[in-house]
């Protein structure tokens, strides 16, 4: 795959200014997709004086020219529906079926909806004083967004930043991983094709120690918006506090999957499954300790093991395949580490556990791995495995049950399963996540908002919730009589 620049500054792609160059690799197979080299400061500089420039005129554009201008970027978008699949899955080493099937129609669902968020972007009206004042409510773009965006779904995390930020009449500047910058660039340049002015989006491809940096400390960003771990994201909100910006973090987390006694056995270890391995474990919603009532914890354990067994990894070109690769070779090993680990310290692992071996070997694939006997307190229920692992523990009341699953730092995502109404509305209530499941695990939508609590983070992706965050809430008020107010007035001037 040749490579025109992995830079998208004023509307033009272009190479990097640093020294230092980045081959991105399908890392299920090893191939270099492209090379080119990363962004430099001077880089950065650019792309954010770009995106100030495109901002007096598109911060002024109506709702509906936005929106006319983001129905089109959808609709080049869905006719290059393919393109953008086969090359998100080639850069993730994920299966083809999952990037044409979730992460690129959630895309193109996105830029619809924010499309119609453009128009409905509104303000509660304060009413009238003393029958001499009325007041309303300004919603205003921030101006110029930073955006950092992670490898794991390299254009949906990408798209829940930049949409909110350009529907709501933002510029911004993208920073995606290094590792996966290529549909990034293609959604920018499709953006530009549909009308949406140059500057108003730019991508800067290059580390976060350099181009990462230089974005979160510019002094012309308004708000810097960061998807990553929750030890790099407290770096980002540190360097932001500097200039008072404002800052939106969506970080680690470390789903609990809570299997009640009168669940649906069968349909929690499907979901257990499936929201353990999707896109590999590399979610940060993904399914990563279940906790089973004692009951049905044997049961649970064995058809979780049996369907784990039933998992077909394979090249992620082939539509059979159900799990690609991990995202790099370094990442594999981390996640064989934790493992190791985990086994070193006494837990079973029941499947998996193994890199495997043959073709697969060539790429940075890890098995679908099941894990007993782990202790609550152990690195490997505590901490993101960010991998194809699912660690399950028998609990024997409600309450522990509760009391396990908000026993960690982190508060992104659960799922509940349970045929009561009262013990789904106890886990909905008491579970501390921004998002809690009731007998499935993982489905999102545009409407609805994705976002943490604790070590999770703060602010929301999607939603008019994430619209809101885009915007500065301005107070007017208006004296309406045109003769001077006598009690604001008399409080001021004592004569005359």
């Amino acid at each position: 795959m040749a490579s025109a620049g992995q830079q998208f500054i004023a509307g033009k792609r272009r190479p990097g200014g640093s020294a230092e160059q980045v081959s991105v690799t399908n890392p299920a197979t090893g191939e270099v997709l492209a090379t080119d080299t990363l962004a430099s400061p001077e880089d950065v500089h650019e792309a954010v004086a770009a995106a100030r420039h495109a901002f007096g005129d598109w911060s002024r554009t109506t709702p509906a020219e936005r929106a006319e201008a983001m129905l089109r970027w959808a609709d080049l978008l869905q006719a290059r529906g393919e393109e953008l699949a086969a090359t998100e899955s080639r850069i993730g080493g994920k299966p083809i079926k999952l990037a044409r099937g979730f992460d690129i129609p959630g895309v193109i669902d996105n830029v619809r909806f924010f499309a119609g968020a453009a128009r409905n972007l509104e303000g509660r009206s304060a009413g009238e004083y003393s029958g001499e004042h009325t007041s309303s409510i300004r919603r205003e773009p921030l101006g110029v967004i930073g955006a950092i965006a992670p490898w794991n779904y390299p254009l949906q995390m990408a798209a829940w930043k930049v949409l909110p930020a350009v529907a709501a009449g933002n510029t911004v500047v993208l920073k995606p991983s290094e590792l996966t910058p290529l549909t990034s660039v293609m959604f920018a340049e499709a953006a530009g094709e549909a009308g949406i002015p140059d500057g108003v989006i730019n991508v800067v491809t290059g580390t976060g120690a350099t181009a990462g940096h230089a974005l979160v400390s510019h002094p012309d960003i308004a708000m810097v918006s960061f998807t990553g771990s929750t030890a790099v994201g407290r770096r980002v909100a540190a360097a932001a506090a500097g200039d008072v910006k404002r800052v939106h973090l969506e970080l680690g987390g470390k789903a609990p999957f809570v299997v009640f006694e009168d669940a649906d056995l069968e349909a929690a270890a499907r979901g257990a499954v499936a929201g353990a391995l999707i896109n590999s474990g590399q979610d940060c919603t993904a399914a990563t300790r279940a906790y089973v009532h004692r009951t049905r914890y044997e049961t649970f354990v064995a058809r979780v093991a049996e369907l784990m067994d039933g998992v077909r990894l394979g090249p992620v070109d082939d539509p059979d395949t159900d799990m690609g690769s991990l995202i790099s070779f370094r990442q594999r090993d981390r996640v064989a580490t934790m493992v190791d680990r985990a086994r070193e310290s006494g837990a079973t692992v029941v499947r998996g556990g193994r890199i495997p071996g043959g073709p697969l070997s060539r790429g940075a694939y890890y098995e679908p791995t099941l894990i007993t006997g782990a202790a609550q307190d152990s690195e490997i229920v505590q901490q993101e495995i960010f991998g194809p692992v699912l660690v399950c523990l028998p609990f024997d009341a409600d309450d522990d049950a509760i009391r396990l699953a908000n026993d960690t730092p982190y508060g992104l995502a659960a799922s509940a399963w349970t045929g009561s109404v009262f013990r789904a509305q106890r886990a909905s209530r008491d579970i501390q996540a921004g998002c809690v499941w009731i007998n499935d695990h993982i489905p999102i939508i545009s409407e609805m908002p994705h976002g943490g609590y604790k070590a999770s983070g703060f602010g929301k992706d999607m939603s008019a919730y994430s619209f809101e965050d885009y915007t500065n809430v301005k107070h007017v008020m208006s004296e309406t009589t045109g003769a001077p107010r006598k009690s604001w007035h008399d409080l001021v001037f004592t004569s005359g």
